[in-house]
């Protein structure tokens, strides 16, 4: 798979219904974990933990809806996010853009079994790392 570069967008509780307009738009097929399928604690579990749309001509676009505790703010609800399997290049992308920068999240194992994490690079802008977990 190597490595795949993407926005990010995060919504304020319509993450669902704004993926599902995108996929009417652009097609492909899109997938949807919510809060209460991955675990993650204190959340509404109906809501969007991640989605994922891809379509034939190569468009990807991945949502969440903003978990608790974290501030949901128009014009600053996009980041890039850098995926893949390629653990050694992705740690090294990490590592670079955090370079005078700062790290929101450590890039650590999550509770869905990748390694994930956040940085806002110098620029002020928000890149997302997450390295897939092994199959098996």
């Amino acid at each position: 798979m190597g490595s795949i570069l993407n926005p990010y967008v995060s919504f304020n509780g319509n993450a669902r219904e704004a993926m599902e307009f995108y996929q009417s738009v652009l097609g492909g097929e899109l997938s949807v974990m919510t809060f209460g399928e991955s675990g993650v604690p204190d959340a509404p579990a109906d809501q969007v933990m991640h989605a994922h749309l891809h379509n034939d001509a190569g468009f990807t676009v991945m949502a969440s809806d903003t978990p608790p505790g974290m501030p949901y703010v128009p014009g600053q609800n996009i980041a890039i996010s850098l995926s893949g399997d390629d653990a050694e290049a992705l740690r090294g992308y990490f590592a670079g853009l955090s370079e005078g920068g700062s790290v929101n999240i450590p890039l650590e194992k999550q509770v869905w079994g990748d390694e994930f994490g956040a940085v806002v690079d110098r620029f002020g802008i928000g890149w997302m790392v997450d390295i897939t977990a092994a199959a098996g």
